[in-house]
């Protein structure tokens, strides 16, 4: 009998192509979901027990109480045994006084100037609702006297006192104020927002340690809604500040925006990207991405007027704008989030 090959016949059945068959799963690379923001965010929206606040509250009475008797006997005792040194010490200690005394004074300021923005949006919200004339042309004129030692609004106020006599309702009058004297400071303020996304990006991109990411993200946070007060016209001091913050922070947790989801950032990278960036790479764009929307909200919360003729400043546009070119390039629509 001839050995050789035996050829056997299989049912006949497709052959099935590999570039047919489905992607294997990458399932060592968690989903990046922005934990430093996250935890940025509780750490400034926790509020302190009534316990913790009687406990803070005694300690600083406390420890006042006695740096105060000590200084008292130390001056004292230094003027009974040699007065000349004794008297420049309590010039030294009034000094001292004196500069808590000017500190106290400008945090008091801060808190005036936020209130008093407060108080002219609240204003115009209202004229807005009723169509109140009267009442849309005093709030254009306390923003007016709001920035009239800006050198940056000179122009625009400028050519509002040119054309508010044209205007015969209220919301007219507030979307020309808003035009002419406000935009040029939603620029700035759309600008300090980009430099805090794509610092808070590039530092939990590049250092691998937990802690710094969540410091790096409350710092340059907190640094932007101070500058973007201090853009419309509300410097605020440290007290002031954290009160701020606060109150943008607990506003997006309340409402849920300090929350990560592939649709953050499809627009920016294309496709259900989040899954398949390393770990590092994925937290800076996504710890960015809600910085941006820490700083819109901080912007609505800042402005002295509310949006009507203005478009509001689009969370995808300014990551676009903020993180295009460092870690690639990218093309979005500005559409707003």
């Amino acid at each position: 009998m001839a050995q050789g090959p035996v050829l056997i016949e299989l049912d006949d059945k497709p052959v099935t192509d590999v570039a047919d068959a489905p992607p294997v799963p990458d399932l060592g690379v968690p989903t990046p979901d922005g934990r430093a923001m996250q935890a940025a965010a509780r750490l400034a929206t926790r509020k302190p027990s009534r316990l913790a606040r009687w406990f803070w509250g005694l300690l600083a009475a406390l420890v006042s109480a006695m740096v105060s008797l000590a200084a008292w006997n130390f001056v004292t005792a230094l003027v009974a045994s040699n007065p000349l040194l004794g008297w420049a010490m309590t010039g030294l200690i009034g000094a001292f006084v004196l500069v808590l005394l000017a500190i106290a004074l400008r945090e008091a300021a801060a808190f005036s100037r936020l209130a008093r923005i407060d108080s002219l949006r609240h204003g115009a919200t209202q004229a807005l609702a009723g169509n109140d004339l009267a009442a849309a042309r005093d709030v254009v004129g306390k923003l007016n006297a709001l920035y009239r030692h800006r050198d940056d609004t000179s122009w625009g106020r400028d050519r509002l006192a040119e054309r508010q006599g044209d205007q015969f309702d209220a919301e007219s009058l507030i979307g020309l104020a808003e035009a002419e004297v406000l935009a040029p400071l939603d620029i700035a303020a759309s600008r300090e927002v980009e430099a805090a996304a794509r610092q808070v990006a590039t530092v939990t991109a590049l250092v691998p340690i937990a802690l710094a990411d969540v410091v790096a993200a409350l710092t340059a946070n907190l640094r932007m809604i101070r500058r973007i007060a201090e853009v419309y016209g509300g410097r605020s001091g440290t007290l002031g500040s954290w009160r701020l913050t606060r109150a943008v922070l607990s506003h997006l947790v309340a409402t849920g925006a300090v929350s990560v989801g592939d649709d953050m950032l499809e627009p920016f990278l294309g496709g259900s990207i989040l899954g398949k960036l390393s770990r590092r790479f994925g937290e800076g764009l996504v710890n960015g991405a809600l910085t941006a929307r820490v700083g819109v909200a901080a912007i609505e919360v800042c402005r002295p007027l509310p949006f009507t003729r203005a478009k509001r400043p689009s969370v995808r546009g300014i990551v676009k704008r903020s993180l295009t070119g460092l870690f690639g390039s990218a093309k979005a629509p500005d559409a707003p989030v």
